[in-house]
């Protein structure tokens, strides 16, 4: 089994469950145990200042960072953090997913995402998508999922209405030419 951390998997146009309709997801975990992923283009009405608030943590609400919008990362544990973020010198609690993303669940890396100190760039999501073992390859085999090396332009740069179609050109063709109809060749 080839492991997906790392990558993007893309909701195929026919993919009908409300939570993943156009959905990207970055994969940060993937082994023989099942995956875990961070859907990165649902955007919830809460912002990183409210949610701070909400957990109690002293935040900057003049930085503009504390107006960032807050992404619903998937089903699982929703009143669970978690922040991707550009790499970091002196970040302990975060863990490299690449050269480019790290994560994290720190409450310091909260704490710190509206001062000087935050890192140049995050996106913070509320809960997960999860798959047990095999889940995630039966889905593959149904062709629910495109899967493209992660690109943390996407994650950081890209607005949040693009990142699907921006996700969806890196591999080459049109949205338009993808079916919404499931099925073989």
């Amino acid at each position: 089994m080839q492991s997906l951390e790392n990558h993007f998997l893309i909701a195929m146009p026919s993919m009908q469950d409300p939570f993943f309709k156009r959905a990207v997801t970055y994969i940060c975990e993937h082994n023989e145990d099942g995956a875990m992923g961070l859907v990165i283009n649902q955007p919830i009405n809460i912002t990183v200042g409210d949610l701070l608030d909400k957990i109690e943590i002293d935040n900057d609400k003049s930085n503009q960072s504390a107006q960032v919008a807050v992404y619903a990362g998937g089903p699982v544990k929703t009143d669970r953090g978690f922040v991707l973020h550009s790499p970091k010198p002196g970040y302990s609690a975060s863990q490299e997913l690449s050269s480019d993303i790290m994560i994290t669940t720190s409450k310091d890396v909260l704490a710190s995402l509206t001062t000087t100190q935050a890192p140049e760039q995050f996106i913070i999501t509320l809960g997960y998508a999860g798959w047990e073992q095999g889940q995630l390859e039966q889905e593959l085999l149904e062709n629910s999922w495109l899967i493209i090396k992660a690109d943390p332009d996407i994650i950081f740069n890209t607005p949040v209405e693009k990142r699907w179609e921006k996700a969806v050109e890196t591999l080459g063709f049109n949205i338009g030419q993808l079916s919404t109809e499931a099925g073989h060749a």
